[in-house]
């Protein structure tokens, strides 16, 4: 390769990485008094967030330092959740991609500095449609779902109008399907697709009723916090994750509590608590706590050993009314 080839695919190379921008975005969960949480700033309408610079050692040092600046709140328990990086994620200008690299960050409320600048805010918040405990929420069949009839008779052919209505089914569970609490992503993007959420509406310059649709957020914030939502609520049944959003002692109430307020969704007591002793998580601190309101509950504490155990299997939990 002559001079001027070389120089050529160096200018090509050095405009390809200018015109891309690399973002860490944070989901910061935690759960306090039967409530789940995730850390906001702004208005409560964003994650943290901040661009890799070149100072970050890695990803993840640049993600906590971004966390700590913005919130005060230093992360323990992190993992990768997922790289965005659709196509139209531009500027404003229109000029520079945008990439968003975001993870998924357990934690304990009372840990928060609480600043001015950021907030604990509950999840069901965002998405009023996910939280199952009570009852299915009114929402669904108050606004979304004749919203989404009409929706899918908007199609262009039956075929269409057919799928849509197919997806509809699936993701709200209609039609004697079961509720699936791991749809999270799917039902949000369903959504955004119809017009119905407030997104949508900046995005595509749609005239939507999005503002009964849950609170929205800045860019695909709540779209990367749905992603979210969706790995936590699966990887719970499967890894012992949960307890990195537990207090150091606990009583089983509280476990079940904190992992029905992620699910959305109520536990058998029974199946819950058999399960747990089964598979040895925990063990008793043997102390009790007198905050239950009745008689003294047992304490407990997570057993780490699990951790290095490699036929723990995760907690298996019977996510059914009961």
């Amino acid at each position: 390769m002559d001079h001027l080839a070389k120089r050529s695919v160096r200018d090509r190379t050095r405009r390809s990485v200018d015109d891309v921008k690399a973002d860490l975005i944070a989901v910061v969960a935690a759960v306090n008094e039967s409530n789940p949480l995730v850390l906001t700033v702004g208005q409560a309408n964003a994650l943290p967030s901040g661009p890799f610079a070149l100072e970050h050692r890695s990803l993840q040092s640049g993600l906590r330092r971004w966390v700590e600046e913005q919130t005060g709140h230093p992360l323990g328990y992190i993992e990768q959740l997922y790289t965005f990086a659709d196509r139209d994620r531009v500027d404003v200008g229109g000029q520079q991609r945008i990439i968003s690299i975001s993870y998924l960050a357990l934690t304990r409320k009372e840990d928060a500095a609480g600043t001015t600048e950021c907030g604990w805010r509950s999840w069901y918040q965002y998405f009023p449609w996910e939280d199952h405990r009570a009852r299915a929420p009114e929402i669904i069949r108050n606004l979304l779902l004749p919203r989404l009839v009409a929706w899918a008779e908007l199609a262009d052919d039956q075929a269409a109008r057919l799928e849509r209505r197919r997806r509809a089914t699936i993701a709200f569970g209609l039609e004697g399907r079961p509720w699936n609490e791991e749809l999270a992503l799917y039902r949000y993007e369903l959504l955004f697709e119809a017009g119905l959420v407030e997104e949508a509406a900046r995005d595509r310059r749609l005239a939507v009723h999005g503002s009964t649709s849950g609170q929205p957020m800045m860019g695909d914030h709540r779209r990367i916090l749905a992603t979210a939502i969706t790995r936590l609520r699966s990887k719970i049944k499967y890894r012992p994750v949960v307890f990195e959003l537990m207090p150091p002692a606990f009583t089983l109430l509280q476990l079940q509590r904190t992992v029905e307020a992620l699910a959305g969704r109520l536990i058998n007591k029974q199946n819950f608590r058999r399960l747990i002793e089964q598979q040895e998580l925990v063990e008793e601190t043997g102390e009790t706590s007198l905050d239950t309101g009745g008689r003294p509950a047992k304490l407990y504490r997570f057993r780490h050993e699990v951790l290095d155990e490699t036929a723990v299997a995760g907690t298996k939990l019977p996510l059914a009314r009961g």
